[in-house]
C-alpha cells in the first residue's frame, strides 16, 4: 500500500443552488487544487474554488456516462498521490445513491487521506422543494427510499412488501419505468387513488412537479413531458402543497449570466432573492495592460480630470496606487467623473467622492456631461478599459479638450461549460459581454429572452442577432432584475 501525499474530501453539493451545500464542504472547496464534479452541480458553486484549481468534469449519469467508476476513483487516487487537496463534489449527499461508498473504498484500500462531508439527500430535499414533506404528522410517520436502476428488469423486489408500508416511498432513478412501477404497486394491493407525484428539481434541466394518483401518475407525467432526474412519491403526503401561496416572480426560471465576476455577483442575489436558478454562461477574468503607467505622474499639482467608465478600472487604478504608495491627498487638484452610480460607489469605496456623475449612463452620456462642464483645453485622463467605446474620447477631442487614454485592463472571457443548460433569460452586462459570447456560441438559444443592461449593449446584440431582446430601463444590475422580474410577471399562463 503506498502512503498518498494528498487527500480527497468526498463533499455532498446538496441539491439546487450552490448555497445548500455545507458551510464545511465550501470551506474544502474553497482551499482544494483540483475540483472533480458531478453533473447536477450548480456551476455557481466551481467559482468558489481558488483561481489555480484545475476543474475536472467526471460526470456518471445513466446512459450518459463520460467516465466509468473506477476511472473515477482511480483519478481521484492519482490526483491525491500528486499531492493535492481534492474536492470531490457531488450532488446530494455522497453516500445516498450517490456512489460514494464505492470511491471512499478505493481511497481506503489505496491508502489515501479521505473523508465525506454529508450533504441534503435528493429523496428529501426534492420533494421539499415541491412543497412535499417525505413525513408528516398524522400523514406519514415513515419514509422508504427505493432506487429502481440496478433492481432486475428494471423495477424493484419485493413490491408486495413495499405496497403493504403505510409511509412515503421514494424511488429514484425510475421515470423511465413509472407505468411499470404504478401497475405493479397496484397489483400487490396498493391502493390506486393513493397520491403520487413525480418531482424533477434542484439542478434539472427542467424543472418541475407533476401531481396525481398512483393509478393516473404516468400518463400525467408523460402528459406533462417530466424528463429525468425525477423522483417519485406515493403515499399521502403527495398531495399536500406547503410552498408559498406568493410565489416569487422567477420561481423555477433558469437564468444565464455573462459579463465580470463583479457584476455577476451584484446580479446573482438579486435573481436567487427572486426565485430564479441562475448559471454562469461566461466566465471573465480582468487582466491588467498598460504595466508602465505609474499614477504619481498625475501628482504634479496640474489641474485635471480623471475619468472612469467602470468599477474595475477604479479597482486597477488604485491597486497601482497602493503598489506606489501614494496618499489620496497627493490627487487634491484633481477632479474625478464616473459614467454612473456603480463605478461611483467603486470609488466612494476608496475615499473619494466623484465631482460628476451623467444623468445618462452611458459613454455618450458621459460625453456631454464633462462637454457641458468643462472648458475647452481642459487636459482629462481616460482610465479604463482598452476595449472602451470611442464615443467618449472623439466626443472630447472635438470639443477641444486634450484627452488621454491609459488602458488600464481588458477583460477575456471564456465559456463556463460546453453546452448551454436550458435558460428563460440570458443577460448580458455590456457590449463585450455580447461579443464574448458570440465569439464562442453560435447564436441565442431557442427559448431563451436575451436581456441588455443598456441602449449601448442593445446596439451591439442587434448587430449580432436578429432575435428580440429586452433592454433595462437604466443600465444597473437591478434595473436589469425589473425587467426579468416585470417580463416574466406578464407571460405568466
Amino acid at each position: 500500500m503506498t502512503e498518498a501525499t494528498g487527500r480527497v474530501y468526498l463533499i455532498g453539493a446538496g441539491c439546487g443552488r450552490w448555497d445548500l451545500i455545507t458551510l464545511r464542504g465550501l470551506h474544502l472547496l474553497e482551499h482544494c487544487d483540483v475540483v472533480v464534479y458531478d453533473d447536477l452541480i450548480d456551476p455557481a458553486l466551481l467559482s468558489a474554488a481558488p483561481p489555480h484549481a484545475e476543474k475536472l468534469y467526471m460526470g456518471k449519469r445513466q446512459g450518459k456516462h463520460s467516465a466509468s467508476q473506477e476511472e473515477i476513483s482511480q483519478a481521484l487516487i492519482a490526483l491525491a498521490r500528486e499531492g493535492k487537496r481534492v474536492a470531490r463534489l457531488k450532488g446530494g449527499d455522497p453516500f445516498v445513491f450517490g456512489r460514494g461508498g464505492e470511491e471512499m473504498l478505493a481511497l481506503k484500500e489505496a491508502g489515501v487521506l479521505c473523508e465525506e462531508v454529508p450533504g441534503i439527500p435528493s429523496p428529501v430535499a426534492i420533494p421539499a422543494e415541491a412543497g412535499i414533506p417525505v413525513t408528516h404528522r398524522g400523514l406519514s410517520r415513515s419514509f422508504h427510499v427505493i432506487t429502481a436502476h440496478t433492481a432486475a428488469h428494471g423495477l424493484p423486489q419485493d413490491l408486495d412488501k413495499l405496497a403493504a408500508l403505510s409511509g412515503t416511498l421514494v424511488f429514484l432513478m425510475g421515470l423511465s419505468r413509472l407505468d411499470d412501477l404504478a401497475r405493479g404497486l397496484m397489483e400487490a394491493g396498493k391502493d390506486p387513488n393513493t397520491p403520487a407525484a413525480v418531482i424533477s428539481g434542484g439542478c434539472a434541466p427542467k424543472p418541475m412537479a407533476v401531481r396525481g394518483t398512483l393509478a393516473h401518475i404516468a400518463q400525467e407525467s408523460a402528459r406533462a413531458g417530466v424528463e429525468p432526474p425525477a423522483v417519485i412519491l406515493v403515499g399521502e403526503v403527495a398531495a399536500l402543497d406547503l410552498t408559498s401561496p406568493l410565489a416569487r416572480p422567477l420561481e423555477g426560471m433558469s437564468i444565464g449570466l455573462t459579463g465580470t465576476e463583479a457584476i455577476q455577483d451584484k446580479l446573482r442575489p438579486l435573481l436567487e432573492a427572486e426565485g430564479a436558478l441562475v448559471h454562469t454562461v461566461m466566465e471573465s477574468r480582468v487582466e491588467p495592460r498598460s504595466p508602465d503607467f505609474d499614477p504619481q505622474r498625475l501628482c504634479d499639482g496640474t489641474k485635471r480630470w480623471l475619468i472612469f467608465t467602470s468599477a474595475n478600472g477604479v479597482e486597477e487604478f488604485f491597486r497601482r496606487v497602493r503598489k506606489v504608495r501614494l496618499d489620496l491627498r497627493s490627487f487634491s487638484a484633481c477632479s474625478f467623473a464616473v459614467i454612473g452610480p456603480a463605478t461611483g460607489k467603486a470609488l466612494e469605496e476608496h475615499g473619494i467622492f466623484p465631482d460628476l456623475c451623467p444623468e445618462e449612463h452611458t459613454s455618450a452620456g458621459l460625453a456631454r456631461a464633462l462637454c457641458q462642464t468643462l472648458s475647452p483645453g481642459t487636459e482629462c485622463v481616460l482610465l479604463r478599459s482598452e476595449l472602451g467605446a470611442d464615443i467618449l474620447p472623439q466626443t472630447l477631442l472635438e470639443h477641444g479638450m486634450a484627452a488621454e487614454e491609459i488602458p488600464l485592463y481588458t477583460v477575456e472571457a471564456l465559456p463556463a461549460q460546453k453546452a448551454l443548460p436550458p435558460l428563460s433569460y440570458l443577460l448580458f452586462g455590456s457590449a463585450q459581454g455580447v461579443e464574448a459570447y458570440f465569439a464562442h456560441f453560435s447564436a441565442l438559444p431557442e427559448g431563451t429572452v436575451p436581456v441588455c443592461i443598456g441602449p449601448v449593449t442593445a446596439r451591439r446584440l442587434e448587430e449580432r442577432s436578429s432575435k428580440p431582446f429586452l433592454t433595462a430601463s437604466t443600465p444597473s444590475v437591478s434595473a436589469m432584475v425589473d425587467t426579468v422580474c416585470r417580463h416574466a410577471a406578464s407571460n405568466k399562463p
